[in-house]
């Protein structure tokens, strides 16, 4: 009878929507706002369901004699009717539960353990909801987003801190999740690269910070040529993933499409990271752990592409070394071609078709292995047309860079190991995790912020939202219940 008794108010919200919508009234509305009317009434239906289902679980809670805490300490004076609220995706709720009180220390409360209920007033439900918006835009938008789904006003400051709430098990999720191991000739690549995030002063990097402050610029709106902003802290990415070996020759690689689809390696078991709290040797670090759980014997070729940067290539190495692994540092192809195409304006003109063919013959000699001989090659000719500094600036630079990278140009070895030479998924992988989020316009970010959206943001591209939601759930109910209990038990309250 209790049941049938706390279940009217539901009940009779259902029965009003039907008989509105068997009414005669009810057909001269448009769909649309049909649809208001049944999203609005029927949330409210869904919340009174909920709410009695509340209720109805503080009458079943049986009374024990003594609830004993993770100290032994014996909880035997019971209060009922110890309420707290709880912020829903369908609404806001009422819950009454018992209270187990000990003179001297925080209640324990049985109910809130079982239904693994949230410290703060937002639940889980809100959490995921807020996370997954702060992952796709702003946390403005995120706000406006929850609203729209649950009918709940978050403030954007809650939004954030709910966001920060959700990714806080990254870390242990994919310390303890099986990985997917290499297998047959795969090849395990690891891959990494940087993207400067606008932050507010407080979290840059102590460098920075000092520069910002020592910083006099000569306008006060903009900045004047050479000058630096100094409000970027660098956010690192990695990326990890195995592929099966297709040999192929320079020619094939500069192939153009149309020419027809290029033989490539294809990626598969992606997985992303990036972090602007840690520095990059944490994260390449973090890496080469994932590297290892796909490849734990170290059996098949290890390759680690990178665009050049000294900082990564130096971590690469180091982080190799510290666990005997050997791989091979393979600059990106593409990075090459672009200081190739920039050295091809000390030599022609802007848009001149024969710029075109020099730097496709030139790259065509990289790919063959015969870099060195290709700065050579290009510095002569800088030299033979007595270029002023200016116009053979570029020319320079680009024989510089192919000596300078050098050893980690073997692209004949790469070819013919059947081996990706291209950083195209690290680019992209910057591009969703970092530019499309943190760069929007005027954003300027705290640590935790920043630090939170880059771990949601890899989780969805992952793949890995649903079960790391049910492992964030239950490292919750650890942490928050399980841990205050004796021996981590939870006594039953039914």
């Amino acid at each position: 009878m209790q049941g049938e008794a706390l279940a009217s108010a539901s009940a009779a919200q259902f029965v009003k929507m039907a008989q509105f919508l068997a009414e005669s009234e009810s057909f001269d509305l448009e769909h649309f706002d049909l649809e208001c009317y049944v999203t609005t009434e029927g949330r409210e239906m869904l919340r009174l369901m909920l709410q009695e289902h509340f209720e109805l679980g503080a009458l079943r809670e049986r009374r024990l004699e003594e609830v004993r805490d993770a100290d032994d300490v014996a909880y035997r004076s019971v209060e009922r009717d110890h309420g707290r609220p709880l912020a829903s995706v369908v609404g806001a709720l009422s819950i009454g539960r018992l209270a187990y009180r000990h003179r001297g220390q925080e209640s324990l409360y049985l109910a809130d353990a079982a239904a693994n209920l949230p410290v703060e007033v937002h639940s889980h439900g809100m959490r995921e909801l807020a996370a997954i918006e702060s992952s796709r835009g702003s946390f403005a938008e995120a706000k406006e987003a929850i609203w729209r789904a649950s009918g709940q006003v978050v403030g954007q400051r809650q939004v954030e801190q709910l966001a920060r709430a959700a990714a806080v098990d990254f870390e242990a999720f994919y310390g303890s999740d099986a990985r997917p191991e290499a297998s047959g000739e795969d090849v395990v690549v690891i891959t990494a690269d940087g993207k400067g995030v606008v932050m507010r002063e407080a979290a840059l990097r102590p460098g920075t910070a000092k520069a910002a402050a020592k910083a006099q610029n000569k306008l006060k709106t903009r900045l004047s040529p050479g000058e630096k902003a100094n409000r970027k802290r660098m956010a690192e990415v990695v990326g990890v993933y195995t592929v099966e070996p297709v040999p192929r020759s320079p020619e094939e690689v500069l192939a153009s499409h149309d020419e027809g689809p290029k033989a490539a390696p294809e990626a598969k078991d992606k997985w992303l990271a990036a972090s602007v709290e840690q520095d990059a040797a944490d994260v390449i670090a973090r890496a080469f752990t994932e590297a290892d759980s796909r490849d734990p014997e170290h059996s098949h070729d290890w390759v680690a592409l990178v665009d050049g940067a000294n900082h990564q290539i130096d971590r690469i190495k180091a982080e190799a070394k510290s666990r005997g692994a050997e791989v091979t540092i393979v600059v990106d192809c593409v990075h090459v071609l672009g200081y190739i195409w920039d050295a091809a304006w000390s030599f022609f003109d802007k848009g001149d078709p024969a710029a075109e063919k020099w730097v496709r013959e030139k790259m065509l000699e990289v790919l063959r292995g015969k870099a060195s001989l290709v700065a050579a090659s290009i510095r002569r000719k800088a030299t033979y047309l007595a270029l002023e500094q200016t116009k053979r600036k570029n020319a320079d630079v680009c024989a510089e860079y192919l000596l300078a990278k050098a050893p980690y140009l073997n692209y004949p070895k790469a070819l013919s190991q059947g081996w990706p030479v291209g950083t195209g998924i690290i680019e992209a992988a910057c591009r969703y995790l970092v530019q499309d989020r943190l760069e929007v316009t005027g954003a300027r970010w705290g640590l935790n912020g920043a630090e939170a959206v880059l771990k949601l943001r890899a989780l969805r591209k992952n793949g890995d939202w649903e079960r790391y939601w049910r492992f964030h759930l239950a490292q919750e109910r650890r942490r928050v219940h399980e841990s205050r209990y004796l021996n981590k038990v939870i006594p039953a309250v039914a």
